[in-house]
């Protein structure tokens, strides 16, 4: 069948349009060329005020070169390439992260409230999931070169599924994305949640909630 020129110039606009919203940021336009994070100035501002000076260093970062330590309780750490830690990133509207998973580690459920998240493998096979705000669980099992995209804000995990390392990387439309781990918001927060409100809404005892409250306990 032949494409006429209709047809071809609504395919470039649908692709356009697409290319358009992959670059939908989720915080504020930037309003100049260049605008590096001063992280030692004292203003309280929405992000980070611009630095006088700055050079190439300021765009550049290797944090996510090498493998974290997995040796820990959940055999998963992430390493964050955001504005505190890159601060060229400053207004650009974006950040990754590595993530690294001993085997069958995991990255608990937690929650990104400004961003959706696309986790791509590196290697191994991990299962990953989320849940919607209708408690609609979706899951699948990804491995080296696949992808899967996590919408703002909804809860989800990645676990380890095989018996060697793996590891991701996470893209970010902000550059600070914010983490809200579910399990240590809920009884690792200062001052605590009171316990009669953990025990009813998880249906335990006090005693229960705080076993739990011991073991996620910041190590001193």
């Amino acid at each position: 069948m032949e494409i006429g020129p209709r047809t071809v110039a609504t395919i470039v606009a649908v692709m356009s349009f697409a290319v358009f919203l992959g670059f939908i940021s989720a915080d504020p336009d930037m309003l100049q060329d260049i605008c590096v994070a001063d992280l030692t100035s004292k203003a309280n501002v929405n992000g980070f005020p611009c630095k006088e000076t700055f050079n190439e260093t300021d765009f550049l970062f290797d944090g996510l070169a090498k493998p974290g330590p997995t040796n820990n309780t959940f055999g998963f750490v992430v390493n964050t390439a955001n504005v505190e830690k890159f601060p060229g990133l400053n207004t650009l509207g974006l950040s990754m992260s590595r993530g690294d998973y001993a085997p069958y580690g995991l990255n608990r459920p937690h929650s990104l409230p400004r961003v959706s998240e696309l986790v791509f493998v590196l290697y191994g096979e991990l299962e990953v999931g989320f849940i919607t705000t209708g408690n609609v669980f979706f899951t699948k099992t990804i491995k080296a070169g696949e992808m899967f995209v996590i919408p703002r804000g909804l809860i989800h995990f990645q676990k380890n599924k095989g018996p060697t390392p793996a590891a991701t990387i996470g893209a970010f439309n902000s550059q600070l994305a914010g983490t809200q781990s579910i399990a240590t918001a809920l009884f690792a927060a200062k001052p605590t949640v009171p316990d009669d409100v953990l025990a009813k809404a998880f249906q335990i005892d006090a005693q229960q909630v705080e076993m739990i409250k011991a073991k996620l306990a910041p190590k001193s």
